[in-house]
């Protein structure tokens, strides 16, 4: 079995561990039901709750999200981000999301069968760290989404998971399904001087190999495991793809102590053709 394989089973035997000594414990079980067992939560290290909710305070804060706008979360993940959106969202607002996780996408559509504007897709994609069974390739992926069907796309923690290749693909698929001023709202690890300098002194969050590049990683034998960008091959990445950069939002993964969340927050808009 690959050693991407061999990590998610044991992660996933260990989380079935503690779900089972909650039972034993007799520990009240959540009474959210957007909220999954620890065994499918996929998503990071972060809390489920205190993250999705966080987040969607920087959605309206930093990305100006609207009540009425329709929404598309990019490798939604077992609904982390979606959970605090069905308290936000009113029609004609709407969520569309999608992963490359099958059993997190499954788990969604059985518990927001009460929300009928809330809809989630698979994407069967390769990916070393998160699906490296995949079929298709990222790079060639065509988001299963018409031309400005959206006024919102989010992407927490997907472009630091993504190459170069990949990536560019991405931000090309979110500007092709936004709309005219529809929001980019994306997390990335940025390399700039700030964090160029602080992975030399060992003060950044993570120890990205070579980080004088353009791309820089953590793990050669894994490198989706995380992936920094260099500023300026983002903002010409927007830029050719049609999206105005509106905001970058510093990230305390650079060490300094600072950071409205831990990786740094990219806002870019569509503009009109």
């Amino acid at each position: 079995m690959p050693e991407p394989l061999l990590e998610r089973a044991r992660t996933s035997l260990r989380l079935r561990a503690l779900d089972l000594r909650d039972r034993y414990l007799s520990r009240p079980p959540r009474a959210d039901r957007l909220v999954p067992p620890r065994r499918l939560d996929f998503v990071g290290h972060s809390d489920f709750v205190d993250t999705g909710d966080e987040f969607l305070r920087h959605f309206v804060a930093l990305g100006g999200l609207r009540s009425t706008e329709r929404v598309l979360d990019i490798g939604c993940g077992i609904g982390r981000m979606a959970r605090p959106l069905t308290r936000h969202l009113t029609p004609p607002g709407s969520y569309d999301g999608f992963d490359i996780n099958a059993e997190g996408i499954a788990w969604c559509r059985r518990r927001y069968r009460a929300h009928p504007r809330f809809t989630f897709q698979t994407a069967d994609l390769y990916n070393r760290r998160y699906n490296p069974a995949g079929a298709q390739s990222a790079d060639r992926f065509d988001f299963p989404y018409a031309d400005a069907s959206f006024d919102f796309a989010l992407a927490t923690s997907v472009f630091t998971h993504l190459l170069e290749g990949e990536a560019e693909r991405y931000v090309a698929e979110a500007a092709r399904v936004l709309a005219p001023g529809g929001r980019l709202f994306a997390t990335w690890f940025l390399l700039d001087g700030g964090s160029r300098a602080a992975i030399a002194a060992g003060r950044a969050g993570l120890p990205f190999l070579d980080a004088d590049q353009p791309v820089a990683v953590v793990s050669d034998e894994i490198p989706e495991e995380a992936i920094a960008f260099d500023r300026g091959w983002l903002a010409d990445t927007l830029t050719r793809h049609g999206l105005s950069l509106t905001a970058v939002g510093e990230g305390s993964w650079r060490g300094d102590g600072a950071g409205a969340s831990f990786q740094d927050i990219v806002v870019a808009t569509r503009v009109s053709t």
